[in-house]
C-alpha cells in the first residue's frame, strides 16, 4: 500500500478551501479554518487542558477539610501548591523536550495519564509527607498539559485568527475549574469533611478515559512533523539559551512568573479566604465561586479575540493593570458587604484569565518550530515555578496579615509582568514556519 498521502490533506490542514477563507471573518470563522485535523487537535487539547484544570482545583477546594484532617498551619498548607507548581516545572520542561523529539500528541498522551494516575493516588494518602509526594508526582503530568496542547493547536492556526484560538483552549480550564466546583459542592454536601476530600481526588480520574478516546484520533501538524524529521527529533534545553533566543527565553520566563504568581495566589487561597475570613458555607462559596468562574470563562474568550486586535503585548499590558486593580480591591471588601464581594468576584475573574488568552499565540510565535515545545514547555513552566513562591508566601503571612491582606501579594506578580514585556517583541500575524 503506498504510503504518499491523498493530495487534498495538506490544503485541509494548512490552507483552508476558499468555502472557509470567505466565511473565516464569522463568530467561528477561526474553528473552520483548523480545519478536520486541526478541530480534531483542538476537541483533545480543550479536553485535556479542562481535566488538567479539574484535577489542579480539587486540592484547593479541599484545602480547608485538609487542614483539618492533617492537623495542619496556613504555611504547610500552602506548600501543597509550590510543590505542585514547581514539580510542574520540571515536568512541563520536560514535557515540551518531548514534544520536540517525539511529537507534541504522544507528548500529550503521557503528561495526561500521569496526572490522572498520582490523582487519584492523592486520595490514598495517610500522611501529610504522602500527600504532598502524590502532589508533586501529579504536578509532574498538570505541567505539560497547556504548553503542548497549545502549541499543537498554534500549528494548526491561521497568524490572523492564532489568538482567539488559543484563548480559545484556554478557556477550557474556566470550563474544568467550574466542574471541579460543582463536584465540590456536590460531594461535599453529601460526605463528611474527612471522606470528601478524598472521594474528590477520586473523581479527578474520571474524564481521562474520554480524553484518552479523543486523542487517538489526533495528529501532529504536517509542519512539525517534517520539522522534527528534519532536526532528528533533537530538541534541547542548551537550543533556547543560545544566540537571540537567550534573551526570549529570559524575558518570557519572567513574564510567565509574574502572570502565574498573581494567577495561583488567588486560584489557591480564594476559596479558603470565602469559606474561613468570610464565614461562607460550602453551598454559598460554590455560588461565589461560581461568579469568579463565569467571569473567567468569558475573560479568556474576550481577551483571545483582544490579543489578535489590539496585539499580544497590549492584551497582556491591559489586564496586567486590571488584575492588581481588582485584587486589591477585592482583598478590601469591608466584612458584611458580601452582595459587593459576590459582585466583584465576576470582572477579577474576568481580568486575572483574560491576560492568559494571548500566551498560547504570544510564545507560540516567540519560538521557531524545531524547539518550539522546549522554548514553550521551559519559560511557562518555570514561571510557574518560581510564580509559586507567591502562593506560599500568602500561606506564611495569611497568620498574621489574615489571607485577605496577604492576597495583594499577588499584584505584585502583575508587576513583574509588566516589566518583562519592555523586553520582548510584538508578533502578531507572525506565521509559523
Amino acid at each position: 500500500m503506498s504510503t504518499t498521502p491523498p493530495p487534498q490533506a495538506p490544503s485541509t490542514d494548512t490552507h483552508p478551501p476558499a468555502t472557509e477563507q470567505a466565511s473565516s471573518d464569522g463568530a467561528l470563522g477561526w474553528l473552520r479554518t483548523l480545519g478536520p485535523r486541526g478541530r480534531r487537535a483542538f476537541a483533545g487539547a480543550f479536553g485535556g487542558y479542562a481535566l488538567d484544570s479539574y484535577d489542579y482545583f480539587t486540592l484547593p477546594l479541599s484545602m480547608v477539610a485538609l487542614a483539618a484532617y492533617f492537623g495542619l498551619d496556613s504555611g504547610q498548607t500552602g506548600l501543597f501548591t509550590t510543590v505542585t507548581l514547581v514539580a510542574s516545572a520540571v515536568g512541563g520542561a520536560l514535557a515540551g523536550v518531548l514534544a520536540d523529539r517525539i511529537g507534541r500528541v504522544k507528548a500529550l498522551m503521557i503528561t495526561v495519564i500521569t496526572y490522572a494516575v498520582f490523582t487519584v493516588a492523592c486520595g490514598f494518602a495517610t500522611t501529610y509527607e504522602t500527600l504532598l509526594l502524590f502532589r508533586a508526582l501529579q504536578g509532574l503530568g498538570f505541567g505539560g498539559e497547556w504548553a503542548v496542547g497549545a502549541i499543537l493547536v498554534a500549528e494548526y492556526a491561521s497568524a490572523k485568527h492564532r489568538g482567539r484560538t488559543l484563548g480559545a483552549i484556554q478557556s477550557s480550564w474556566a470550563v474544568g475549574w467550574g466542574l471541579a466546583a460543582i463536584m465540590y459542592t456536590l460531594v461535599f454536601s453529601f460526605f463528611g469533611d474527612d471522606v470528601a476530600w478524598r472521594v474528590m481526588f477520586w473523581t479527578g480520574a474520571l474524564p481521562a478515559l474520554l480524553v484518552v478516546w479523543m486523542r487517538r484520533r489526533v495528529q501532529d501538524a504536517p509542519t512539525a512533523v517534517a520539522a522534527r524529521e528534519r532536526n532528528a527529533g533533537k530538541g534541547s534545553f542548551a537550543a533556547i539559551f543560545r544566540g537571540r533566543l537567550l534573551r526570549t527565553t529570559i524575558f518570557a520566563g519572567l513574564l510567565s512568573t509574574g502572570v502565574q504568581g498573581g494567577y495561583y495566589t488567588l486560584a489557591t487561597w480564594v476559596p479558603t479566604y470565602l469559606k474561613s475570613e468570610r464565614g461562607l458555607s460550602v453551598v454559598n462559596t460554590g455560588g461565589y465561586l461560581t461568579f469568579l468562574i463565569s467571569g473567567a470563562f468569558l475573560g479568556y474568550l474576550t481577551g483571545g479575540h483582544l490579543t489578535d486586535r489590539l496585539g499580544r503585548r497590549r492584551n497582556i499590558w491591559l489586564f496586567a493593570l486590571l488584575s492588581a486593580v481588582c485584587i486589591l480591591a477585592y482583598a478590601n471588601i469591608p466584612s458584611g458587604a458580601d452582595t459587593l464581594l459576590l459582585i466583584l468576584g465576576f470582572p477579577l475573574g474576568f481580568c486575572m484569565s483574560a491576560i492568559f488568552s494571548g500566551f498560547g499565540s504570544y510564545l507560540s510565535e516567540l519560538y521557531p518550530t524545531a524547539v518550539r515545545g522546549t522554548g514553550q514547555g521551559f519559560t511557562y513552566n518555570t514561571g510557574r515555578a518560581v510564580g509559586a513562591v507567591f502562593p506560599t508566601t500568602v500561606g506564611f503571612l495569611a497568620d498574621s496579615w489574615g489571607v485577605g491582606g496577604a492576597l495583594v501579594f499577588g499584584a505584585i506578580g502583575y508587576g513583574i509582568a509588566a516589566l518583562a514585556l519592555l523586553g520582548l517583541p510584538e508578533t502578531r500575524g507572525r506565521e509559523l514556519e
